[in-house]
């Protein structure tokens, strides 16, 4: 009896996660919707991987920095191999923002640079909390959500001419059984879930920005 209640408990913060992920995360925003459809604009294609490339592709990123802060120290291994499979899609966001080539002329650009900086800010921050698994939530989102954002990718590398390599992340059965102990209880699964929120809000926010640039440009 016990260890079906603590088996039980211990899928509830990665399923929490997923829960979220499936009201809120980048798979459901209607630009995303439309960045992978047939034949979008390359100006769009090319706004976004140089958002993304902004508020993404900076060093060391969410999942380095949350395991240099270490507030869940059993949460390191798990956060290494994150930040290692980073350091791939990091160089991969920046080959494909030299051959997009500028960013496509948009008005308000400052404004818009300015809201890229202030994402990639809250999303150190995130990673930063002292806050045991809170860190923890936000990468087992972006995570979650890398997996639309790099389908978004592809999208660009086969419209732009670059081959895109090999996704590194852990197999997803190994983040979600780290997760899911990492979440492990009442207060770490509230954080994780905290975490979680915080980074797909960021997400939101960003394919807001991009979607109202691409009218803007239509305008």
């Amino acid at each position: 009896m016990l260890d079906t209640a603590r088996t039980a408990w211990h899928t509830s913060a990665w399923t929490a996660v997923l829960r979220l992920s499936a009201t809120d995360g980048s798979a459901c925003h209607p630009y995303v919707t439309h960045l992978l459809g047939q034949s979008p604009p390359a100006r769009d294609l090319s706004d976004a991987v140089h958002a993304l490339c902004a508020v993404h592709g900076h060093h060391p990123g969410l999942a380095a920095d949350a395991r240099n802060a270490c507030a869940q120290p059993d949460a390191c291994d798990w956060l290494e191999s994150i930040a290692q499979a980073f350091v791939g899609e990091r160089s991969y966001i920046a080959h494909l923002a030299a051959a997009a080539g500028p960013l496509p002329s948009t008005p308000g650009q400052a404004e818009s640079e300015t809201a890229l900086l202030t994402s990639r800010h809250a999303i150190e921050m995130l990673a930063r909390s002292e806050r045991r698994g809170c860190a923890t939530g936000a990468v087992a989102a972006l995570v979650v959500d890398w997996a639309v954002i790099r389908a978004l990718l592809d999208q660009a590398a086969s419209r732009f001419g670059i081959e895109a390599p090999a996704l590194g992340f852990p197999p997803e059965t190994v983040t979600a059984a780290r997760v899911a102990e990492l979440g492990a209880s009442p207060a770490t699964e509230r954080a994780v879930c905290f975490g979680a929120q915080q980074l797909f809000a960021q997400h939101r926010a960003l394919w807001n920005l991009l979607e109202a640039r691409a009218s803007a440009r239509e305008g």
